[in-house]
């Protein structure tokens, strides 16, 4: 009796494991059929590895993006996006700039997505939709760009005027002029020159910490010319920069020869002109 039992329980058991096998076959078979449909009703992707980012109005917003082709057919992708006024895109590949590509099915693209601010943007978050358009079929990738203000530099003399006189083996001091002319602070400022071989400059700032908006601070840059420098006209560049910013101002400098060194000349030419006649005189009469 109790083997009787105990091999109808056996059989039993058995069964339920078939049961339980069959079961999880039929399941695993839906599950997958159930992510094959997903699959071909979201199969291609645009995506940013950076959705947000956050610049200067007068720097360039670059996004790296990819877009990948899941579909079983070349597609060609068109690429569009949604700017305000005055606002610029590019899209490159491979250092190429395009505005649509071909893409084989199953095929992967990186998109370097480069975009600039108007000028004068205000301050704040802009959503910027960017499509990748191919038939019925539009991939929108929103992006976002925040502008946090802008940095400007003005330097120059306070007159205006961008030329001087000096004699040569003289000093001069020239008042130049640097003005925020941006709506964030500038920061680390550096004052340098571009002379002429063996002239030399030096500044008082020769930098200044900050610089904030609408402010302008005096700077005196003081030039020294060499002794025996030819007369004429020279080139001189003065230059302040930090590193979100680079602005230079050109200057022309009118090197006159001293008067001590023209009386210098006009005597050696008199007593030239003494010692020839001299010369003349004495062997003139032989």
């Amino acid at each position: 009796m109790q083997t009787e039992l105990s091999l109808n329980y056996s059989r039993t058991l058995r069964g339920l494991t078939f049961l339980l096998l069959l079961n999880l076959v039929f399941t695993t078979q839906w599950l997958y059929a159930q992510g094959t449909k997903s699959l071909s009703a979201g199969q291609s992707t645009f995506t940013a590895k950076l959705m947000n980012l956050e610049q200067p109005s007068n720097e360039t917003f670059r996004y790296s993006t990819t877009l990948y082709n899941g579909s079983s057919k070349t597609l060609v992708y068109e690429l569009e996006a949604g700017l305000s006024p005055g606002w610029t895109i590019s899209y490159n590949v491979d250092g190429s700039q395009v505005t649509s590509l071909s893409m084989e099915p199953g095929k992967t693209q990186n998109i370097s997505i480069e975009i600039g601010a108007m000028a004068n943007a205000t301050p704040k978050k802009y959503h910027i939709p960017v499509k990748a358009i191919s038939g019925k079929d539009t991939l929108i990738l929103n992006l976002e760009a925040v502008v946090k203000g802008s940095y400007g530099l003005a330097f120059g003399t306070p007159s205006g005027k961008l030329n001087e006189e000096l004699t040569s083996g003289s000093t001069k001091q020239i008042q130049l002029k640097a003005t925020n002319t941006g709506t964030l602070p500038l920061s680390g400022l550096n004052f340098s020159s571009q002379l002429p071989t063996g002239w030399e400059c030096s500044f008082e700032p020769s930098n200044l910490d900050k610089l904030e908006p609408g402010k302008s601070v005096t700077v005196n840059a003081n030039l020294k010319v060499p002794d025996k420098t030819i007369a004429g006209d020279y080139a001189c560049t003065f230059k302040a920069t930090n590193n979100n910013t680079n602005v230079q101002t050109a200057f022309r400098i009118e090197v006159k020869t001293s008067i001590f060194a023209g009386w210098i000349g006009i005597l050696i030419i008199l007593l030239a002109i003494g010692i020839v006649y001299y010369l003349i005189r004495k062997y003139g009469r032989r």
